[in-house]
């Protein structure tokens, strides 16, 4: 793989890089990887140029930039006279998403803290636990209802009691929050 005009097949890029075959294909399908050329029997030829692009996606990925903060990036990289403000502005948006995430982790590791601490040895029938998954989270307020619920049923059922909740409300709940600071993160 070192010299410029050198051409393997995607199993080496794969080997060389780490990168799985079918992640190295999306990366290609997403546009951030350019389509090879092709052998004269149908097979991507990959280059330097693709392993270089390569190391900077996964790179990228591996600090948590989005596919298309990645691709914004690979598009300043590839236009030299562009300004580094650009970049910067990329990488400042996602360090708040990143503290962001790291600022409701913090919260979800004290309740989760707590929560074990108060259960104790876990030998009795009452499970704190338990509980603290039915308990509607401070300040959340009540589920958004779109189904056309006067705002007389809506506060109804902001003062469900535990029992009235079911796991999955509050599982889609925190699923919803958590997912908005969140950025894509499959390959």
């Amino acid at each position: 793989m070192g010299t410029a005009s050198a051409r393997f097949a995607i199993g080496r890029l794969s080997k060389g890089t780490g990168c799985k075959v079918e992640t190295i294909r999306y990366y290609e399908r997403a546009g951030l990887l350019p389509a090879p050329p092709r052998s004269p029997g149908g097979y991507r030829l990959y280059g330097t140029e693709h392993l270089k692009r390569l190391a900077f996606v996964r790179r990228a990925r591996s600090l948590g930039f989005s596919i298309g903060d990645v691709r914004r990036l690979l598009d300043l990289a590839d236009h030299h006279q562009r300004p580094c403000a650009e970049a910067r502005r990329v990488a400042a948006s996602h360090l708040a998403d990143v503290r962001a995430r790291i600022a409701d982790l913090k919260v979800m590791e004290g309740v989760l803290k707590d929560t074990v601490a108060r259960c104790g040895q876990g030998t009795g029938p009452h499970c704190p636990i338990i509980e603290a998954l039915y308990r509607e989270e401070p300040g959340a307020g009540p589920p958004d209802v779109s189904d056309g619920a006067s705002a007389g049923a809506q506060r109804e059922i902001g003062r469900a009691t535990p029992a009235q909740h079911s796991p999955g409300d509050v599982s889609r709940k925190r699923a919803h929050r958590v997912g908005r600071t969140k950025s894509s993160s499959r390959e």
